[in-house]
């Protein structure tokens, strides 16, 4: 009785404010609770479809970086196999001149890589011989570069760079998932005030649902869109 009561003097003290019954206030109410049922659903909607397109993006972005990873791989096995040539060229090189055999120092020498020629004669200019702070191979002085290598690095780079976006889109799509489940309160909220005879209840699931739909549409403003 007494919670009864406390409705029926709110509905009385509306009719006083605006000079409405309580019909006509379940009319206004009845049309309010039909704008908002249409801006929820376009909202809810449209926050669905850019949940869908940024989970898209994120498995988009993570198969751009694994597949540069896989090419990052590839390039630094490359690189590494001609590390390889380079140090058993080198050796051999090596064991020619301490041979005293210049033909086939000339010979092994002749066949260097290109990435290695330009670190071995700057190896040779520092006299290595003579020289105690010259360094102890060509493969320590900053001439010797690998282009596979550096491609690799590259790579690994992007591919950090682009799952670092994957990330990033996935964040961006549980948002709009989430935002896509307050909407779809309002949409309850909007029908739900409609099997409510009682104004008081009406109103108040009413500004329940108004809230809710300002939320989610200032947040729908405020997000990233593709």
């Amino acid at each position: 009785m007494r919670n009864q009561s406390s409705k029926t003097r709110m509905a009385e003290r509306l009719e006083g404010r605006f000079g409405l019954s309580t019909r006509q206030w379940l009319k206004v109410i009845e049309t309010v609770s039909a704008v908002l049922l249409s801006i929820a659903a376009l909202a809810t909607s449209w926050s669905g479809y850019q949940a869908g397109r940024w989970n898209g993006e994120m498995a988009t972005r993570f198969n751009q970086a694994g597949a540069l990873r896989v090419e990052s791989v590839r390039n630094s096995g490359v690189a590494s196999r001609n590390v390889q040539i380079d140090v058993q060229l080198f050796t051999n090189w090596l064991e020619a001149v301490a041979a005293e055999d210049q033909a086939l120092a000339d010979f092994y020498r002749a066949r260097f890589r290109p990435e290695l020629v330009p670190a071995f004669e700057a190896w040779l200019a520092s006299r290595p011989l003579v020289n105690p702070q010259a360094a102890s191979s060509p493969f320590e002085l900053p001439e010797y570069r690998l282009a596979a290598q550096e491609e690799a690095d590259r790579l690994e780079r992007e591919a950090s760079a682009t799952f670092q976006e994957g990330v990033t889109a996935n964040q961006i799509g549980d948002r709009y998932v989430l935002n896509t489940v307050i909407l779809a309160l309002v949409l309850f909220f909007s029908s739900l005030a409609s099997n409510f005879n009682l104004l008081p209840v009406r109103l108040t699931l009413i500004v329940v649902a108004l809230v809710l739909l300002v939320y989610g549409l200032s947040t729908i403003l405020t997000y990233p869109r593709i």
